[in-house]
């Protein structure tokens, strides 16, 4: 889809190539995005919660990495790497506000801890310097390459920034569209636990270790002053294996402990004496005497021991939850609902949540416009694996409980929502480690997530939501289990729209063949990929499949769901836009016409199904000639779509290039001549001037004013 072969766009999305047997659908669907509402992620402020006290022992990288944001200096990249809890976030951070404040340079802070929270922050980055939204929406959706469009916009800066990369433990996902580049216009550090030079060829790589002695000790004394001695807090650092986490979690401690304050001392003598502060490990990797974890593990639980002294064991109950989920930043939307009182009472999770706050086990953050608890990676994985097995079924059922409440029900078409990208990590590590009898669910609400994430136009994480959820289900249901097929269809449907075709039609025919094969051809599921699989093939010029397949889908729907269940709808609406005009007249035994009317008294006039028939059924009064009515029903769904998604988004573009052919019909071609301009101009700013869809358009708009386009000729129907 890179626009390196002429096509001709039809109003409906179909591009027919000049050469090859191609079909390139223009993407646009029931389902879909809008404009920036409330504008996009946050980049200007690192996703991090209270930066440490002070910064120990980091002076020599420092004074590096202070050389490299000097003015006009830029093209390098610097990695930070270490193990987890080892400081490296920190160090990003105070580099991060010096460059800011002290430099002049925009600051630029992305988490890129996983796909989708990488290419979200990106085109954050895009739109911060300078992107606007039909380029942003067009990279969303797949229509044009996401990192050249943040990387253009990175070498146009005419500020210089520095970059942050947080997180960047899985770097193979920097080479899925090659995100990691350099530019004269700032430089770019990335944080790490993977150090292999094949992974940043051409970096400045910078080891962040543990602590030297009297710096760990200094932590302590910064944390907790009264406490103990320097030689005190030199004691327990070494216990802690001078890991800047763990010396901050038992720093957290120490200072919050008022009625019965603990001393440096005691508290070393816990770490000595102890075994049941020793971590429990159940199916992570081994363990040697110096993996963070042991380290962690034994501060956190004596803050948790100290937690059940004081009558205060929900904040046990609740970071065992949270462990759970993903070390990302977690809605505390999720927090505050009934189903978390099968594992603590809801009127207690406020304390709860204070209690983990106050001891530096969790802290608070703001994520796409969204506060957030967020715990450390390497704590929730102590947490995890020394939660008593007893306890492991309620909190996993709980956790799929409070992520199903969290996505929409009924995801439906609407404007582009980065709430729903937080959600991602959490549900994919949900399913990481839950046990079988939750499973299913987990899955069923991943699945959920993706059609969400579909219909907000964000085919990417869609895709590789319902990939990974699957692969992630099926080593516990099987690959034949319904919610691992019903996963593997929406993988199928997002390729479609990302104009993988081949992939999609493989994808979506073995789906159904064994949706079929298990369920039955009547089966909501297999009608479910039977649809998709007709729209992949109607794109592929299969014309006659796609309609027959259609037509399996219309009566299939029809006989199980009813004739007015909206997927019976949206299918029959379909057959408006696939139909020659010849067949339109005919189907149904005529009535096909009248489905708009049917979709209003159902549906109500504003649902996107509605909206979806009214279009299409716009399209088929123009291919029958009855130019003042599709005029009309044209202008209609024109204004709707305009005010529910924006002026950018792909299906309003095609809808005003409809009308002005419609205006044109009509007479009125310098009308039809203005409409085309702005859909060019709108075109050539998201997609490009190149890409087929802004050259059918362009075409268009030449045989308006040159005189050689004609409408077509009425149909005797």
């Amino acid at each position: 889809m890179t626009g390196g072969t002429d096509g001709h766009a039809e109003d409906q999305g179909r591009v027919y190539q000049s050469r090859g047997d191609q079909h390139i659908s223009e993407h646009h669907h029931y389902g879909g995005d809008g404009p920036e509402h409330g504008g996009p992620d946050s980049v200007r402020h690192p996703a991090v919660g209270r930066p440490p006290v002070a910064l120990r022992d980091r002076s020599e990288v420092m004074e590096r990495l202070r050389a490299s944001v000097e003015a006009e200096r830029g093209g390098q990249v610097y990695v930070l790497y270490g193990m987890g809890g080892s400081g490296k976030t920190a160090v990003a951070c105070a580099l991060f506000q010096e460059a800011a404040v002290e430099q002049g340079r925009v600051g630029l802070w992305v988490n890129a801890s996983d796909r989708a929270s990488l290419r979200a922050g990106m085109l954050a980055v895009a739109a911060d310097r300078g992107a606007g939204d039909g380029e942003l929406l067009a990279a969303r959706n797949g229509l044009r390459p996401a990192a050249d469009l943040v990387w253009t916009y990175l070498d146009r800066s005419a500020e210089p920034w520095l970059l942050v990369l947080d997180n960047t433990d899985e770097p193979e996902i920097l080479r899925d569209g090659n995100w990691l580049r350099t530019s004269p216009r700032g430089t770019v550090l990335v944080t790490t636990r993977r150090a292999a030079a094949r992974w940043w060829p051409g970096a400045e790589l910078q080891y962040i270790g543990v602590l030297p002695r009297e710096d760990a000790a200094l932590v302590l004394r910064d944390l907790a002053p009264h406490s103990g001695t320097t030689a005190q807090a030199a004691r327990v650092a070494d216990r802690l294996g001078r890991l800047p986490l763990a010396l901050t979690l038992a720093g957290g401690f120490l200072s919050h402990q008022v009625i019965d304050p603990w001393t440096m001392d005691a508290y070393g003598d816990q770490l000595d004496g102890d075994e049941r502060v020793q971590l429990i490990d159940r199916g992570a990797d081994a363990l040697s005497e110096a993996d963070p974890r042991h380290l962690v593990g034994l501060t956190w639980q004596l803050t948790l021991d100290a937690f059940e002294a004081r009558g205060l064991p929900e904040a046990a109950a609740l970071l065992r939850l949270l462990a759970r989920f993903a070390a990302e930043p977690l809605p505390l939307t999720l927090l505050n609902h009934a189903d978390i009182g099968a594992v603590l009472p809801r009127a207690r999770t406020e304390t709860a949540l204070r209690a983990l706050l106050d001891q530096s086990l969790s802290e608070l953050v703001d994520a796409a416009g969204t506060r957030c608890v967020q715990s450390h990676g390497i704590l929730l994985d102590s947490v995890s694996a020394a939660t008593p097995t007893d306890l492991v079924p309620a909190l996993d059922a709980t956790a799929v409980r409070l992520l199903d409440a969290a996505v929409p029900g009924v995801p439906d078409a609407g404007p582009h929502n980065p709430r729903l990208r937080l959600l991602v990590p959490h549900a994919l590590a949900l399913l990481s480690h839950i046990g079988g009898p939750s499973a299913a669910d987990a899955l069923a609400v991943a699945t959920r997530l993706s059609v969400a994430l579909h219909r907000t136009g964000d085919y990417l994480s869609a895709w590789e939501t319902a990939r990974s959820a699957a692969d992630l289900a099926q080593r516990l249901l099987g690959a034949d289990h319904r919610t691992v097929l019903a996963a593997r269809s929406r993988a199928g449907r997002a390729l479609f729209r990302l104009g993988r075709y081949a992939e999609a039609e493989a994808a979506l025919r073995a789906v159904r063949d064994a949706q079929e094969r298990l369920f039955g051809s009547d089966d909501p599921d297999t009608m479910d990929s039977g649809y998709g699989l007709q729209l992949v093939l109607a794109n592929l010029g299969r014309r006659e499949e796609s309609v027959a397949l259609l037509r399996d889908t219309v009566a299939g729907r029809r006989s199980a769901l009813g004739p007015t269940h909206p997927l019976t709808l949206r299918a029959r609406a379909s057959l408006l836009e696939m139909l020659p005009a010849a067949e339109v007249v005919t189907e149904e035994g005529g009535t096909l016409l009248t489905l708009p009317s049917e979709c209003d008294r159902s549906l109500g006039p504003d649902h996107t199904v509605t909206l979806g028939a009214g279009h299409n059924h716009a399209w088929a009064l123009y291919l029958l000639g009855r130019f003042d009515e599709a005029d009309r029903e044209m202008q209609r769904v024109a204004q709707t779509y305009v005010r529910r998604f924006g002026p950018e988004y792909p299906i309003v573009l095609a809808a005003r290039q409809l009308l002005s052919r419609t205006r044109a019909a009509l007479g009125h071609v310098e009308e039809g001549i203005a409409l085309m301009t702005d859909v060019v101009e709108r075109r050539e700013r998201g997609l490009g001037p190149e890409h087929p869809f802004t050259v059918a358009s362009r075409r268009l708009l030449d045989e308006y004013r040159s005189g050689r386009w004609r409408p077509p000729q009425p149909h005797g129907g």
